[in-house]
């Protein structure tokens, strides 16, 4: 590259070049950051197409199987932004897990599992948790540029398949477990390959000849998903059954802000959950409905359509701007006008960047802390989850020790347990929330 050619903006490519906007046009670029954004100022438009429309097509043409959520699956309906029906399965789910979750914030899945288990979930007919499944790569595709459509949705199908077969394993009929996915980002991807599949017959037929060098086809055929579903989207739908069995504190006393991830609500928009018990139906209703079912004081904030800072892009390559954001747009936001106890998220990488940004503050004078935690952590913790055994908010860098205080929980205490409590897992005693011997069991039917 000729040393004469612009670099861009840190090392963000040459076509990110400065403005140069006067400080009153900039305020005007930026002055709908200011809007209030919620589903009756959103221009909707004329009906988009639905893409399981089209799904119904190609299954009829022969071209796909269609992974069907059935009465098995003890689906609950909701209504999306479009006023569309959605199917929420409760029972009989395959966990897709989040490679950012169990390396970052570990109490998120283990908080959901411990959820289910003590809803009466059987693992192995319920849920099942295996371990043959992979990341979706979408962090890499969108942080790094490096991946493309066709290698996502090569593991998006290949993922799905895992799903569809693999209660054959345990005798049970294709189809028998269906798809949680844990992650908001590889929830967006998802949805937004599946329409790339949908409407392109050349990237199916690109993927087909990878998916069939796997074995990973069903009679010559692709499998695609009747619903792509959140575990946020489970979490919303259960809310009241989570709160009538099994909720145990009141946090009625507590200040709650709500981060809503935009690889939920902005991307395949038409695909989010909104209910008329929340917020009026004018927000996307996962989180916020789980907070409301457990009583807190769901408070409002300017900020909360914003971006969390991660912005995948960014966070790679300045991530200065994304430490910056996460504080002044968010944080500092919350602390200042909700007086927030609290900021709950649903995405992995709201989550993260939140979390464990907020020491960055300090260098510039600015001590802005909050606790961060998932909808499912807080539910877990109002149901008397050990905030670290289960919830493991040890593994947090926002000062969770305060909210737990003022739920009624020693911390002092919990960490005396766990504690103790490691060291009996040093001696051998170990506890599981799902049985190894029916991961192991999968494994060997697997080889």
């Amino acid at each position: 590259m000729s040393t004469t050619e612009p670099k861009g903006i840190a090392g963000h490519g040459a076509f990110f070049q400065p403005t140069n906007l006067s400080p009153e046009d900039a305020r005007r670029a930026t002055a709908w950051v200011e809007k209030v954004v919620d589903k009756r100022t959103v221009d909707l438009g004329e009906r988009m197409d639905d893409v399981r429309d089209h799904m119904w097509e190609l299954e009829r043409e022969g071209e796909i199987i269609v992974h069907r959520i059935t009465d098995a699956h003890r689906p609950r309906m909701v209504k999306t932004l479009f006023g569309w029906d959605k199917k929420i399965p409760t029972a009989q789910l395959w966990h897709h897990k989040s490679c950012g979750q169990c390396g970052n914030i570990p109490g998120y899945p283990t908080s959901l599992l411990w959820t289910m288990n003590e809803l009466g979930m059987k693992p192995g007919t319920d849920y099942l948790d295996e371990t043959d499944q992979t990341s979706c790569t979408a962090w890499n595709y969108h942080g790094s540029g490096i991946g493309n459509v066709e290698s996502l949705a090569a593991v998006f199908l290949r993922n799905f398949h895992q799903a569809y077969v693999s209660a054959k394993k345990l005798g049970l009929d294709a189809g028998h477990f269906y798809p949680l996915v844990h992650c908001g980002t590889s929830y967006g991807n998802y949805k937004e390959i599946r329409k790339y599949l949908v409407e392109s017959p050349e990237l199916r037929e690109r993927v087909k000849k990878i998916l069939g060098k796997l074995g990973r086809l069903v009679d010559g055929k692709l499998v695609i998903p009747e619903e792509i579903v959140h575990y946020s989207e489970w979490v919303h739908v259960m809310r009241n059954d989570i709160v009538s069995k099994l909720q145990k504190i009141d946090v009625s006393h507590l200040r709650v802000t709500v981060h809503m991830a935009c690889h939920y609500s902005k991307m395949v928009h038409e695909d989010a959950i909104y209910d008329p018990e929340v917020m009026g139906g004018n927000r996307a209703a996962t989180g916020t409905g789980m907070a409301q079912a457990l009583g807190a004081q769901v408070i409002d904030y300017s900020t909360w359509y914003d971006c969390c800072g991660f912005g995948f892009r960014h966070i790679i390559s300045e991530r200065e701007f994304t430490r910056s954001f996460t504080i002044d747009r968010k944080i500092k936001v919350a602390r200042e006008e909700a007086n927030a106890d609290l900021m709950l998220g649903i995405d992995t990488g709201c989550i993260t960047t939140m979390d464990k940004n907020q020491w960055i503050g300090r260098a510039h004078e600015k001590n802005y802390s909050l606790p961060i935690m998932a909808d499912i952590q807080f539910a877990a913790l109002a149901c008397g989850a050990d905030p670290f055994k289960i919830v493991q908010l040890q593994w947090h860098a926002s000062p969770c020790e305060e909210v737990v205080e003022k739920m009624g929980i020693s911390w002092a205490e919990a960490k005396r347990k766990f504690e103790a409590y490691l060291a009996e897992v040093k001696a051998g005693k170990i506890e599981y929330l799902y049985d190894p011997k029916l991961a192991d069991s999968m494994s060997r039917a697997a080889a």
